[in-house]
């Protein structure tokens, strides 16, 4: 089944062998994996396998896992996370093998972010693309927030008004995750049940404005350790969630990844900015950050924060808030914790 040309589209109604899900909409993405796992078990996958790649993985426990039967399932779902978006050779020709042979009693669920022109050329991605189903999950562009906003607000059975749609697009700045929070958060405040007005956003954002995450990460890109680190104090006395403040910032620092990248490969940055879509009011914090690492310094903090999820999780020992002021120096290039450029 062909699955070219799918953007942002959920896979809820259909489970396939294998599914890529890629992008740079983290939130969207999280969604469609979430349905297509209901979906799954639904339709008797009791038996579901997550696995991360990581620096070091056997991509060898893929092909083990395909061609083994489980004792306690009739069917498995193989949930494999990549967050480069790179496999490798191994991990190419393993996928590749996958798509080949697999049955449909273990089906295959990728989940990537965003994919380059010389990812989607490639074999292992053609092989999904034609056997099985491939959507990509593209941000959302600033002129249709609004529109995404009000849509979603009729899923949580709400009517939001222009105006107050519009004002929370400008808030978050296409952060979906944020807006998506919000609209939770204001269905409970509403002070008319089933709408959300002008005033009732107005309100929330005033409540949130001293401390908010989109301030931290601005101040982070900036290099301004200071009022950075003043920002994170006033995330974790406010009770925000460490969940939220780490997906904000590895979002960001996927992104600088992504732009360092393409310009080591020799895109100017301005091509850079253009391709990945990132607004013009953040395109000198952007800069700014490019400035202070190359690829390989970013690449280094994408680990450490990926480090820093598997604290929050409990896979590693740690302290996260720590952890979120280490990263946070490292974006601001302090000396004490320069990392390699």
């Amino acid at each position: 089944m062909r699955g070219s040309g799918r953007i942002n589209e959920s896979p809820r109604t259909e489970l396939t062998t294998v599914t890529l899900l890629f992008g740079g909409e983290p939130l969207l993405i999280e969604e469609a994996a979430d349905d297509l796992r209901t979906t799954a078990a639904e339709l008797g996958y009791d038996e579901r396998l997550v696995m991360t790649v990581e620096p070091g993985f056997d991509w060898g426990r893929l092909d083990e896992e395909a061609q083994s039967m489980s004792l306690f399932a009739t069917r498995r779902l193989i949930d494999l996370r990549l967050p480069s978006g790179k496999p490798g050779d191994a991990g190419a020709k393993a996928l590749l093998r996958f798509c080949e042979s697999g049955t449909a009693d273990t089906a295959l669920l990728l989940v990537t972010g965003p994919l380059d022109k010389k990812s989607r050329q490639a074999k292992w991605y053609k092989s999904f693309d034609k056997t099985g189903r491939v959507v990509e999950y593209k941000s959302v562009p600033l002129p249709r927030l609004p529109v995404w906003i009000q849509a979603r607000a009729k899923t949580r059975g709400m009517d939001i008004e222009k105006d107050a749609a519009m004002l929370l697009a400008n808030y978050t700045q296409g952060n979906l995750l944020a807006a998506a929070q919000e609209i939770d958060k204001l269905k409970l405040l509403s002070q008319e049940p089933g709408t959300i007005r002008y005033q009732d956003v107005a309100g929330s954002i005033t409540d949130n404005a001293r401390f908010s995450i989109f301030t931290f990460v601005d101040h982070c890109l900036a290099g301004d350790a200071v009022k950075a680190l003043r920002s994170l104090t006033g995330l974790k006395n406010e009770g925000v969630e460490p969940v939220v403040v780490i997906w904000a910032l590895t979002r960001q620092v996927r992104t600088l990844y992504g732009l360092s990248a393409a310009i080591a490969a020799g895109q100017s940055q301005a091509q850079a900015l253009k391709s990945y879509g990132v607004w013009s009011s953040q395109a000198p914090l952007i800069g700014k950050a490019l400035n202070r690492y190359g690829e390989r310094g970013w690449r280094k903090i994408l680990r450490d924060m990926a480090g820093l999820d598997r604290v929050l999780k409990g896979r590693e020992p740690g302290d996260v808030w720590s952890g979120l002021e280490q990263a946070c120096l490292s974006l601001c290039e302090v000396a004490c914790v320069r990392v390699p450029v």
